[in-house]
């Protein structure tokens, strides 16, 4: 089949969305991938082909001027909360939508004329809503892509971004309800964006901005079922295992010489204004009796955190391969790091930053998989974190239990059933009277 794919340069949320190009590639399938510049070099890795944005915002490089989002500028969560919706997932949805739908448009013109194929399915990650309208207006079939956890408000399961538990009795259900309620209303502020486009492809309105969710035909979630909470949600949702993607990296890396434990130190390849976290686990580091690799992203320089004979600070590395030698993963808390180390089996020490990384640093927790410190810890508190989990076995215990359950997942093909499914899915739908211009679910 022709897949086309339409990705951004979202940090952790991008490697998964490349692998799963890179797996359907190896199955046989073509595979053409809408993108930034700034990852250009990453999915032409898998064997894609690699399309610019014609006209939607994106990354033109990974220089920290030219990110998309600048999401640490706003004073307030709220404010960061807001740049995501306004300037990528409503408010530029016309603008991604108008690009899916030429290259459908396209594709479409040619296979007619005898000279190429159309687009068979349409998989967009999950933040591009105006990918999955034109997908939806065309006719295509079309799946939204998750790189975390299940993030659409839901008054089943938590507020989403504050690392809260699920929910115990009547109390914890009234305070999911409320989060929802509140959630939508943050987002619904780009509802009036996001129903423009849609009536620019002749689509119903929707009541609520996640309810673009709901009008796929499959909403992939790319962790493990057994890492994420599996409350109640629409029926097209599907835990599939996580893709341990990594983006390309320069060379191969030499650990630290000697059998002293391995510390992997990852603070997310966005920029996050982690340097001074950095310095501080470098220093923590420098002072134990253990190997250290630390990968800085490409927005830092390495020469800007202090190393040791130990202590190697590279701009990127392999976090799939040096995490097969890990006794330790210290990390800001990013899905994508996180789930690698767990597929790993290895323990993490979380200093959440800001995002999604609250959530994904108390699921550690509760598994029993790691510790979570203060973003605003010095080197003193983190090099006794370090120390105590190196020296409790329950940690490694917990990790290597969780990660033979997503390795499990992996493993099962439910993803590669999902992609490769897809055409029949909308069939189904279509004969079901399952038509764009249905009202809206919720």
């Amino acid at each position: 089949m022709r897949y086309l794919m339409a990705v951004w340069d979202g940090g952790g949320a991008t490697p998964p969305n490349l692998g799963v190009a890179r797996l359907l590639i190896e199955r046989g399938h073509e595979v053409v991938v809408y993108g930034d510049p700034s990852v250009a070099e990453g999915i032409l890795a898998t064997g894609a082909t690699h399309r610019q944005w014609p006209t939607a915002p994106q990354r033109v490089s990974s220089a920290i001027e030219d990110d998309l989002l600048r999401d640490w500028e706003p004073a307030t969560p709220m404010g960061a909360f807001a740049r995501l919706r306004d300037r990528l997932v409503t408010g530029a949805s016309g603008r991604f939508a108008a690009d899916v739908a030429a290259a459908i448009d396209e594709a479409t013109a040619l296979a007619e004329a005898g000279s190429g194929a159309p687009f068979d399915v349409v998989l967009a990650d999950g933040m591009l809503f105006g990918a999955l309208v034109a997908a939806e207006a065309r006719g295509i079939p079309n799946a939204a892509l998750v790189g975390s956890v299940y993030l659409a408000p839901n008054p089943d399961r938590p507020l989403f971004g504050l690392g809260l538990a699920p929910a115990r009795g009547p109390l914890g259900r009234l305070r999911d309800r409320l989060g929802f309620a509140l959630t939508n209303a943050g987002w619904d502020t780009g509802l009036r964006d996001l129903n423009t486009t849609r009536a620019r492809y002749g689509l119903a309105p929707l009541k609520h901005v996640w309810s673009q969710w709901d009008r796929a035909d499959r909403v992939l979630i790319l962790t493990g079922a057994a890492f994420d909470n599996t409350a109640p949600v629409p029926a097209n949702v599907r835990w599939v295992g996580p893709v341990l993607e990594d983006l390309p990296a320069d060379g191969a890396l030499d650990l630290p010489p000697g059998d002293a434990p391995l510390v992997v130190v990852g603070l997310s390849s966005s920029y996050m204004q982690q340097e001074l976290l950095l310095r501080h686990i470098a220093v923590a580091l420098a002072q134990l009796p253990v190997r250290a690799v630390i990968t800085t992203g490409p927005a830092i320089d390495p020469a800007d955190v202090p190393a040791a004979a130990h202590v190697r600070v590279v701009r990127a590395a392999s976090h799939t391969a040096l995490f097969e030698h890990a006794s330790l993963v210290v990390t800001h808390a990013g899905h994508g790091t996180v789930i690698k180390a767990l597929a790993a089996g290895v323990p993490l020490l979380c200093l959440p930053i800001a995002r999604d990384q609250p959530d994904n640093a108390k699921r550690v927790v509760r598994h029993g998989a790691g510790r979570v410190l203060s973003k605003r810890a010095d080197a003193s508190a983190i090099a006794q974190a370090v120390v105590d989990m190196l020296a409790t076995p329950t940690y490694a215990a917990a990790a290597a239990a969780l990660g033979e359950r997503i390795r499990a997942e992996i493993a099962s093909g439910v993803l590669v059933a999902e992609l490769e499914a897809l055409p029949g899915r909308a069939l189904a739908r279509e004969r079901a009277g399952e038509t764009s211009a249905q009202e809206d679910p919720r």
